[in-house]
């Protein structure tokens, strides 16, 4: 799931929620933030110009502002602030004008210049004692965060552990379809849907999550209001900042406990009345880059600081030992600074990556048949049994070569970069774009998908035997038009309907046939 699909489907469940309870959202500053993050560009322009403007604009004037090729992203922009019901529209003077709903205006102008906002973005507590004196600091959160995800990850692969996630984890695993339990034995057993949850970006995981949350907190009678506002504060607020509990409603204190077991928040005990947001917190709201993009990558980071932090403490000998061994220093950095599960991927189809997390490999040998395991690297190769039984299992080519992509090590990123550059040099009007894997490797994975999609089975009825062309032409034609015919052949005057459209076509050939007889 990109970022665009992403974005999508948060606004298409904010699309299907009545009107009534779209108004209450926007009374919140931190949802109306949260909200026109994840609107489109040409939308969040359209907000921009308009939130401090308190005229109604012309739709003719706000489509002189889009450049002709535009045009497409302007009528996709308007669709999708009307559904969420951002933009009033009325008539005056013959003209059709918009103008931003009076309720989010307002909250969205506090949000940016700080107006009355009262506990939307949360209650900081100055001077929380714990965060004072170290004991809770970004590495202990980054810590935290990435052991409560981790653990749900590796529970979906099967990696023996020896904690679970909690019941209320699982049983939304089981709600969202990416796990299902055995009857006979009672255990999760991992489905299609969860395969193609695996290889998806961290901010996507946690969405999908929360999306389903979402539905169900609904059968179980929860103030949806209260819940998205809850879930669009804690993406605007900062990391590593201790928050009160004071301020948060019955609901939200519930939800509190929930968002401790996927990670996203810490709290010393439950019934602590503070809070610390992680960095899984960003990833709710924010487009950066630079949040992490897997758990096990912040896992690493704080792998990777404690053994910086005790080279540090080492004595002169140990200097002196590093100095005499510069170059092996030099190349200890280079892999250091390479992200966790960076990959590499050969004409040959061999693949390594630089990954000693288990969670990492386990997803990687979903579709890679791995041969040999180092101190930080393994290796493997793409075969055409690896990636059919990826194939049966749900996961789909694109989905592999997305995330070959995502994961691709930064020289292999930098050298299709270079590539690209000296092909515009050549030819500036070209239209190629960044190939960051083999074109081989590429095409070869499509083709593998397309072995399994060369026969697709259909239930339905054959038609045959006309009495001639007309009867023929006619029977066919009426099939493909109410969209039921799925096969013919004129020469031999043959036909192919569907299951749920044969009987149409029956009672149509009856009646026509009965009035020439």
């Amino acid at each position: 799931m990109t970022t665009n699909v992403l974005k999508h489907s948060v606004n298409q469940y904010l699309e299907e929620i009545p009107q009534q309870v779209q108004t209450r959202l926007y009374e919140s500053p931190a949802t109306c933030l949260a909200i026109y993050r994840l609107l489109p560009q040409v939308a969040k322009f359209l907000v921009m110009s308009m939130v401090f403007n308190d005229t109604n604009v012309s739709l003719r004037d706000l489509d002189r502002w889009i450049k002709s090729n535009g045009k497409l992203e302007f009528q996709e922009a308007i669709k999708s602030m009307k559904s969420l019901h951002l933009i009033i529209p009325n008539k005056s003077g013959g003209q059709l004008m918009i103008g931003l709903n009076p309720t989010f205006r307002d909250s969205f102008r506090n949000a940016l210049t700080g107006g009355e906002v009262s506990n939307s973005f949360g209650v900081v507590i100055e001077n929380d004692e714990d965060t004072r004196r170290g004991i809770i600091d970004m590495k202990l959160l980054d810590e935290y965060s990435a052991n409560k995800w981790e653990t749900i990850l590796h529970f979906m692969v099967g990696t023996p552990m020896s904690e679970i996630p909690s019941n209320n984890v699982l049983n939304l695993l089981k709600h969202s379809k990416l796990m299902e339990e055995v009857d006979t034995t009672g255990e999760f057993k991992i489905t299609n849907e969860g395969f193609q949850f695996l290889l998806q970006e961290i901010s996507a995981q946690i969405w999908t999550l929360l999306l389903q949350y979402l539905k169900m907190s609904e059968t179980l009678q929860m103030d949806t209001v209260e819940v998205l506002n809850f879930i669009f504060m804690l993406g605007a607020l900062e990391v590593g900042k201790a928050y009160s509990t004071e301020s948060l409603t019955p609901t939200q204190k519930i939800m509190l406990k929930d968002m401790r077991d996927y990670g996203i928040v810490f709290q010393k005990s439950v019934t602590a009345s503070v809070f610390y947001p992680t960095s899984l917190a960003i990833m709710l709201t924010s487009d950066s880059k630079n949040v992490i993009r897997t758990a096990s990558g912040a896992m690493d980071s704080v792998l990777r600081q404690n053994k910086e932090d005790l080279s540090s403490k080492q004595g002169d000998d140990s200097m002196g030992i590093l100095e005499n061994g510069n170059d092996q220093e030099q190349v200890g950095t280079v892999s250091q600074e390479t992200q966790d599960g960076a990959l590499i991927v050969e004409t040959n189809f061999k693949i390594y990556s630089y990954s000693n997390s288990p969670l990492q490999i386990a997803i990687l040998s979903l579709f890679v048949h791995l041969k040999s395991r180092f101190i930080n690297m393994v290796t493997g190769q793409l075969t055409r049994e690896s990636i059919r039984r990826a194939l049966m299992n749900g996961i789909t080519a694109e989905q592999i070569i997305a995330y070959l992509e995502t994961h691709a090590h930064p020289q292999m990123r930098r050298y299709a970069e270079q590539k690209l550059l000296k092909k515009r040099e050549l030819d500036p009007n070209t239209k190629d774009t960044l190939q960051i894997l083999p074109p081989t490797v590429v095409d070869q994975i499509k083709l593998w998908q397309l072995e399994l999609d060369r026969v697709i089975t259909y239930e339905g009825s054959l038609y045959s035997d006309f009495e001639s062309s007309a009867e023929f032409n006619m029977l066919s034609k009426y099939a493909q038009d109410i969209g039921v015919l799925l096969w013919k052949d004129e020469k031999k005057r043959k036909f192919f309907v569907s299951k749920e459209g044969n009987s149409q076509v029956l009672d149509y050939a009856k009646r026509k046939l009965k009035k020439k007889q």
